[in-house]
């Protein structure tokens, strides 16, 4: 049976749906589930990811019949859309995405504008009677195309633009003059030519083959490999590529793109939560190049558009039962919705996101807390900046991921790895923004720090998918990575000097400070008795001292399974009185010592049963090692000092 490539989707049908990860990838099962919903997305179709692992595992050669369907499924997409790929007058331009079926937010790559050619960006021009907009595409395209495809480096091309904004006394690519964007994409190709000694390929069919190539080849890309290797993801799942037509963020005041959430994913709360760039094209928010505006302003300046957006979050959240991620682009005021899949969130917040949607009788309790994983259970004792140190809070920005962490600064995600390698230290990232090359560094991080980007950038998502303590958006610290130095104020912190930044308030800190363990969610204990009801076994803890024991029965322990006696006596006011006990060489000098530690002994058991509270203790009576009680044999001062505490000879 003939392997069939590509699906379609779009115009309120589609040939997959959402069960079909496996073949489709996320990106490309979501959006064929939404359109048979009826959801607004552009049309396109999508190559399956088996066509991924037979390119990479036959030395990169496109299976036979592949090229045939995807020109059958440009046609159809041709008619449904009244536009032609590469024409002049009439121009259907087309995105290029990965989509592997577990999400791998930003690993892999995306190439947007495809079908722009010389003619064609002028044609866009005249039929938009908009240059500023068609010449922008070009730039676009020429930009992601020649690093995704070519190998181009950003920073090569980004400083050919950076010198014609200096030359022409501005700071932003939309403050250049429409007149000079032609001669930016010259500049552009110019540059493309001079690095890689090849030409730009102008040719549509050109440019769409040798993107979907790319995208086929960045499965294997390092920060992908680093990605599925730190997540125990399968390295043979492949990634599927869809290619769709493009809407425009970017044709004036009236169009823009952003990332919502259906709830918040650092709190859970349910309202819509998300940025929202104008005038912008997606990967300029995904990207965190530049800090967008929080998504509830829509509501006053774009409210149908606004409107539109709440309904299908909520639409969507209830059909797949879970907390959604939208990537949507608004062109001319009208809704467009380029992606959906399940937010990656904090662990809190994933806890009261079950709890709540439970109440809302969107699934069962059952469901709700076979999603909460034992990672994120851990992840809710993140601990938070003790209530009494005194903060000396030098920066705000966004709170992006919560928990508090303390760390020495690093600016180079691979000095960080080598530093944490050597001295096993804690360090924070220190970043204008993070790109998906910096995985292992943020990975080996205790928290991440940008002056740029918002609560849906790189650095944010990947750092609540990680647990991680993450600050985005503190654009009053300026980098000095030449000196490896930031300035925030008439403060200069260089690299290794200590840091504390706090994910939930948003805090930069300067110093070390302490922390302490953060109060348990009413939903957290609900979810846990939900899990009682439901359990088919009990859970005892290793509890030693009163405390401990409270804790354990806080996490719902239902006794003690060992209560080690001699780990009662660590404690600097009870060790010398065992000490005593051990070096005794008569029998009355022994019980002596026992019965300095009897009251201390009775107080213990005594809390520890109340605690318990009838709950059953097992009791393991002394079996003290000695290297736990006393100094080692070559450690000469300590003995010394412990002889002269318990009036003993040095030497007996």
């Amino acid at each position: 049976m003939t392997t069939k490539y590509v699906y379609s989707f779009g115009n309120g049908t589609a040939e997959g749906r959402a069960d079909l990860k496996d073949l489709l990838g996320g990106k490309g099962a979501n959006l064929a589930e939404m359109a048979r919903m009826g959801i607004p997305v552009p049309p396109g179709f999508t190559i399956i990811t088996d066509a991924c692992n037979h390119y990479l595992k036959n030395g990169k050669v496109i299976p036979d019949g592949l090229k045939e369907e995807v020109e059958k499924a440009l046609e159809r997409l041709e008619h449904s859309s009244g536009l032609a790929f590469g024409d002049r007058a009439n121009p259907l331009l087309v995105s290029v995405r990965s989509g592997s079926r577990v999400s791998m937010p930003g690993m892999m790559d995306t190439i947007l504008d495809l079908g722009l050619n010389e003619d064609s960006v002028r044609g866009l021009a005249e039929k938009t009677s908009n240059p500023r907009f068609a010449w922008d595409s070009f730039r676009r395209l020429i930009k992601m195309h020649s690093n995704v495809v070519m190998g181009v480096p950003d920073a090569v091309l980004n400083n050919i633009e950076n010198q014609l904004k200096r030359d022409r006394g501005v700071q932003l690519d939309r403050e250049l003059p429409p007149e000079d964007l032609p001669l930016l994409t010259e500049m552009l190709r110019t540059e493309v030519k001079r690095f890689t000694g090849k030409d730009f390929p102008l040719e549509p069919r050109e440019q769409l083959w040798t993107a979907i190539e790319a995208v086929f080849s960045s499965w294997n890309n390092p920060r992908a490999i680093a990605y599925r290797e730190m997540n125990e993801i399968s390295h043979d799942l492949g990634t599927a590529v869809t290619v769709q037509m493009m809407v425009f963020g970017n044709m004036g005041d009236d169009c823009g793109s952003g990332v919502a959430f259906s709830r918040d994913p650092s709190t859970g709360a349910k309202v819509l939560t998300g940025e929202f760039l104008f005038n912008s094209q997606g990967e300029d928010i995904v990207a965190g190049t530049a800090t967008p505006r929080p998504v509830s302003e829509m509501k006053e300046l774009m409210p149908a558009a606004y409107d539109e957006l709440e309904a299908t979050a909520r639409k969507l959240e209830r059909h797949f039962k879970d907390i959604q991620d939208i990537e949507f682009t608004v062109q001319n005021g009208k809704l467009w919705l380029l992606q959906t899949r399940a937010g990656k969130r904090a662990a809190q917040a994933s806890i009261k996101v079950a709890t709540d949607l439970t109440r809302e009788r969107v699934m069962g309790a059952t469901d709700a807390f076979l999603r909460i994983t034992p990672q994120q259970l851990e992840q809710v004792l993140h601990p938070i900046i003790d209530p009494s140190a005194k903060r000396e809070v030098v920066a705000h920005g966004l709170p992006a991921s919560p928990g508090a962490a303390s760390g020495r600064v690093a600016f180079n995600p691979d000095e960080l790895i080598e530093m944490q390698a050597k001295d096993g230290g804690a360090y924070i990232l220190v970043r204008a923004e993070t790109s998906a090359d910096d995985i292992r560094g943020i990975n080996a991080a205790v928290g991440i720090l940008t002056t740029r980007g918002g609560i849906t950038s790189h650095a944010a998502v990947v750092a609540r998918g990680m647990g991680k303590c993450c600050v985005v958006g503190a654009s009053s610290i300026d980098i000095h990575e030449d000196k490896d130095e930031f300035v925030v104020g008439n403060r200069i912190v260089t690299k290794g000097e200590w840091i504390t930044i706090d994910g939930t308030t948003g805090e930069i800190m300067l110093g070390q400070l302490p922390t302490t363990r953060p109060q348990l969610s009413t939903e957290f204990q609900e979810l846990m008795l939900w899990a009682d009801l439901v359990k088919q076994m009990g859970v005892m803890t290793n509890a030693d001292t009163a405390n401990d024991s409270r804790v354990a029965r806080q996490f719902g322990a239902e006794g003690i399974g060992l209560c080690r006696t001699e780990h009662m006596f660590f404690q600097q006011d009870r060790i010398d009185h065992f000490r005593k006990a051990i070096l005794a060489q008569e029998p009355e000098e022994r019980d002596v010592a026992l019965q300095e530690l009897l009251p201390f002994q009775k107080g213990d058991f005594l809390d520890i049963f109340q605690v318990m509270e009838g709950l059953p203790v097992t009791v393991r009576l002394l079996d003290p090692p000695l290297h736990e009680f006393l100094p080692l044999p070559h450690d000469e001062e300590e003995l010394t000092a412990l002889a002269k505490r318990l009036n003993l000879p040095y030497r007996r």
